[in-house]
């Protein structure tokens, strides 16, 4: 008599080259079933948070959005900040530095993590296939002295170590805002934006910022924050350096802009990852 063919639950089992195997085997009794294509392992990226809040912290619009893009695109995640006290405390309600506090990034970051962040110190290439930073002043002031230094700032001792361990591991990299000055402080030569080099009427409140990569090193390139000629909301990608920046709030533009271009940056250093 003539064999039964096995259950589909039998095949879920299989793996996708016994699968093949047994379909070339025996094309008739095997045909009627499908075969999953092997899965790839997910790309596990890193988070480097600077606290909580845009003017002495990460910027938490950017962040959220890194995150929905990050999950969207399938990535696991595992945030980061460095176990250093803040630059200072701003109150955010007036703009103004909050005299006699202080505040840990690692512990302010948690608030963006839900609990769920380690120390900088412990990140490692080896866990992870990519990096990403998000902006807010926090990466000038506590990643960085940048915002009091500019060109003559010194990055966190992790933050450089980081930068440069997936730079030469030839692992992806992404910014945004200011968060680029990192990468131009730390990596010669890495190609970045911060959007447009001319305010512009206050569109582009920062703009200084490009001359300020220039000087440390940097090489600028100017991309919009909003729709332009292209259906993309424009980041700028330097394959050589596998560096990924997009100027996010650095332009004044509605939200739903800001959430575009950080998914372009995302999503270009997703691809980066060849997962």
């Amino acid at each position: 008599s003539a064999a039964l063919p096995p259950p589909a639950p039998m095949l879920a089992f299989l793996r996708p080259p016994l699968c093949t195997a047994l379909r070339w085997a025996a094309p008739g009794l095997f045909a009627s079933f499908h075969c999953s294509a092997p899965r790839l392992r997910p790309a596990r990226v890193a988070v480097v948070l600077s606290g909580c809040g845009v003017y002495d912290g990460t910027e938490i619009h950017e962040a959220s959005a890194i995150l929905v893009h990050l999950s969207r695109g399938g990535a696991e995640v595992q945030m980061y900040a460095p176990d250093v006290p803040q630059m200072h405390v701003i109150d955010h309600s007036k703009g103004q530095p909050a005299e006699a506090e202080s505040r840990n990034v690692l512990v302010e970051s948690a608030r963006i993590a839900r609990g769920k962040i380690a120390s900088l110190a412990k990140l490692t290439t080896a866990d992870h296939d990519a990096v990403i930073f998000p902006g807010g002043f926090g990466a000038a002031k506590n990643l960085s002295t940048f915002a009091v230094d500019g060109k003559d700032c010194k990055v966190n001792r992790e933050v450089e170590r980081v930068l440069k361990d997936f730079h030469k591991a030839g692992k992806p990299i992404g910014l945004c805002c200011i968060s680029p000055v990192l990468a131009a402080k730390v990596l010669s030569g890495a190609e970045v934006t911060v959007g447009h080099e001319e305010e512009e009427g206050g569109k582009w409140p920062y703009a200084g910022t490009a001359g300020a990569i220039k000087e440390l090193g940097g090489k600028h390139y100017v991309k919009e924050a909003v729709f332009s000629l292209t259906p993309f909301y424009e980041a700028h990608v330097d394959t050589k350096n596998k560096v990924v920046t997009t100027p996010a709030f650095m332009c004044e533009t509605e939200l739903h802009n800001i959430f575009d271009g950080i998914g372009a940056m995302v999503k270009n250093v997703l691809k980066l990852t060849g997962k």
